[in-house]
């Protein structure tokens, strides 16, 4: 049987050559690439500067560090994100501290944010789920009447636009992190990139991703050309000329795979809603921000129908659909468990959020086909057509 995995990267021939050219060439990494990949993200995105790394967790913690987070600072942050929103900010000494959702949008929620405010509070970091913008205006104002610092976790939503800008432009925020993990909407294998209107925050970052080492132009004519310094700590968050000329080829994508995410999620949208009430679909337009598809947030409505959540995600994998939980709550691992207050760990729409979602296949090269059997096998689930004790047949195509 066919599988369809959630997600999967998109290369081919062209991503190939322009990668075997960086191999045949004099430099792996830190070389030109590395610095054309940088000016491409910047002017798509509309900002000033860009920073390529070697993750988005890395990303992220070099935005933490050059906006000065520290032991005794508390960030404000979702529980509902994948844990290096968090742990970021732990590895610079920092509390994260936690507000619940929007249950319709599954971003977090501005209110929840004012109840978590402290004299402590130093920065909001916002993730845009699954590839849908937060109301970055309601969260600029709050940050600005605190002094805070907003920090945008973008590494769902390269590609997604807020009242007709990009995300990573920065117009309401200091700085913006994206990932280019395998899954996301460009990939460089790993890899990450910050995007940020601060020049101060631009030269700390280019400095603390190779080690905190400075080259600086006085001392070298002084000294000679081979001097450099290190003023602060730094770590090795590089990333390769190689993995830039991949990401370089992948961002002449972009476009188009955001154009077939939009399809796709569109095809989910109009075959699904005939399910009713069973189910909750995520809303597919907005009249100030656009969606950038990540993953498709499937939810059963756990009061309208009788199968269980992991029940339907076993139900789905028989038919070779390979959906994903996204994700498990922050606060629900150990290390949170242990460290944070009760009080902090509840969250009440997040917990209704987790126990109803499962992520469909999303990715641009499923193709019609594909989309046609996934819908096909949820509506057999929900329908009580699937009986496990039976051997499987291939779902019906309408």
């Amino acid at each position: 049987m066919k599988k369809i995995p959630y997600g999967r990267q998109w290369i081919d021939q062209s991503d190939i050559n322009e990668v075997v050219k960086v191999l045949k060439s004099d430099w792996l990494s830190q070389g030109p690439k590395i610095r054309e990949f940088e000016e491409a993200i910047a002017k798509y995105c509309g900002a000033k500067y860009a920073v390529a790394v070697s993750s988005g967790t890395a990303g992220l913690h070099l935005a933490y560090c050059v906006a000065g987070m520290g032991k005794g600072d508390e960030v404000i942050t979702t529980p509902m994100s994948f844990l290096a929103t968090a742990n970021a900010a732990v590895f610079t000494g920092a509390t994260p501290i936690f507000a619940d959702i929007d249950y319709d949008t599954v971003n977090i929620d501005p209110e929840e944010i004012q109840k978590k405010l402290t004299k402590r509070s130093k920065a909001i970091v916002p993730v845009h789920f699954a590839g849908l913008p937060v109301d970055l205006k309601e969260i600029a104002a709050i940050a600005r009447r605190r002094d805070l610092i907003v920090i945008e976790d973008a590494c769902h939503a390269l590609g997604a636009e807020y009242r007709g800008k990009k995300i990573g432009s920065c117009q309401y925020s200091d700085i913006t992190v994206f990932s280019f993990h395998p899954v996301k909407h460009i990939t460089t294998g790993e890899g990450g990139c910050i995007t940020t209107n601060n020049r101060d925050f631009y030269k700390k970052m280019l400095q603390m991703r190779h080690h905190g080492i400075g080259r600086p132009q006085s001392a070298r004519r002084r000294v000679g050309n081979w001097f450099y310094q290190m003023n602060n700590i730094g770590f090795n968050y590089r990333i390769t000329d190689f993995q830039a000329a991949l990401g370089l080829s992948q961002l002449r994508k972009l476009d188009f795979f955001l154009k077939r995410r939009r399809e796709i999620a569109e095809q989910y949208g109009e075959a699904l809603q005939s399910l009713g009430e069973k189910v909750i679909l995520p809303k597919l337009h907005y009249p100030d921000r656009k969606h950038a598809w990540h993953l498709y947030l499937f939810r059963l409505n756990l009061k309208k129908t009788s199968i269980h959540r992991r029940r339907f995600y076993e139900a789905l994998q028989e038919y070779g659909v390979m959906s994903q939980v996204h994700y498990i709550p922050i606060t629900h691992h150990p290390y949170y468990q242990r460290h944070l207050a009760k009080s902090s760990l509840r969250h009440p729409k997040t917990e209704r959020y987790y126990q109803e979602v499962v992520s469909l296949p999303m990715y641009p090269r499923l193709t019609s086909r594909d989309v046609q059997l996934v819908i096909a096998a949820v509506k057999e689930i929900l329908d009580g057509v699937f009986n496990k004790s039976k051997k499987r047949k291939k779902p019906v195509v309408f």
